[in-house]
């Protein structure tokens, strides 16, 4: 078994920066996947791809995340799902969640030893800010993409009011973004969205088919509201 603590990070254990960010941003769908069980998680992971959303965000508090993580890593090893670590809330979980194959981390809030961490070892880092300062902080210790959350205390406005003053400021909002709504966070500016139980929801019931068409449905959503901007 791999000593995490002291696993040095080989160039192949790691997807360049650059391509994580460009997939990401390019189909604009995070799935965030909250789950009571491991099988349960890889069932919507799995749903969430065949709908076409091919970035997951898999959150540490799934019973067992780093090892559901090793486990889409090792059946998606051909680069067909974009495997993200969510709930991060320090760098050793970090490490721990790279080192089973993540190729992104995702925080609720912003932590100053994660973001150097993740830049120590170019993964992209996306931590949850609020206000302005909190962006550009964040920015400033080399977030690439912030994670407006929750997002549903402000509605798609929020974005237009932070890229007034920081007009390149890549945002991901997450919380309360469903397919209603997904095309006004778009057009505000929004370089991709993070959507849990209005993507999941039906999980709940065991109805998988159900996360899969909106999976589509958010896809298709996107990809329209791209069109006007």
């Amino acid at each position: 078994m791999v000593n995490v603590e002291n696993y040095v990070f080989q160039e192949d254990d790691i997807m360049d920066k650059e391509q994580v960010l460009s997939k990401l941003t390019e189909s604009g769908l995070v799935a965030v996947v909250r789950a009571k069980s491991a099988d349960e998680a890889i069932k919507i992971a799995d749903a969430c791809l065949a709908g076409g959303c091919t970035s997951i965000e898999l959150t540490f508090t799934v019973p067992g995340a780093d090892k559901v993580i090793a486990e889409l890593a090792k059946r998606y090893s051909g680069g067909e799902m974009l495997l993200g670590a969510g709930t991060v809330l320090d760098s050793e979980t970090a490490r721990l969640a790279i080192s089973a194959g993540a190729n992104y981390i995702v925080s609720p809030g912003f932590n100053l030893e994660t973001a150097k961490f993740c830049n120590r070892y170019r993964v992209p880092y996306m931590a949850g800010c609020m206000t302005i300062t909190e962006v550009l902080t964040a920015m400033e210790a080399g977030v690439d993409i912030v994670k407006i959350f929750p997002a549903d205390l402000f509605g798609p406005k929020i974005i237009k009011d932070i890229k007034g003053p920081l007009p390149y400021a890549k945002l991901m909002p997450t919380g309360g973004v469903d397919v209603s709504n997904v095309s006004e966070w778009i057009k505000a500016g929004a370089v991709a969205v993070g959507a849990g139980s209005s993507l999941t929801a039906g999980a709940k019931t065991g109805d998988y088919a159900k996360i899969t068409e909106t999976a589509k449905a958010f896809i298709a959503a996107i990809k329209e509201a791209r069109k006007g901007n």
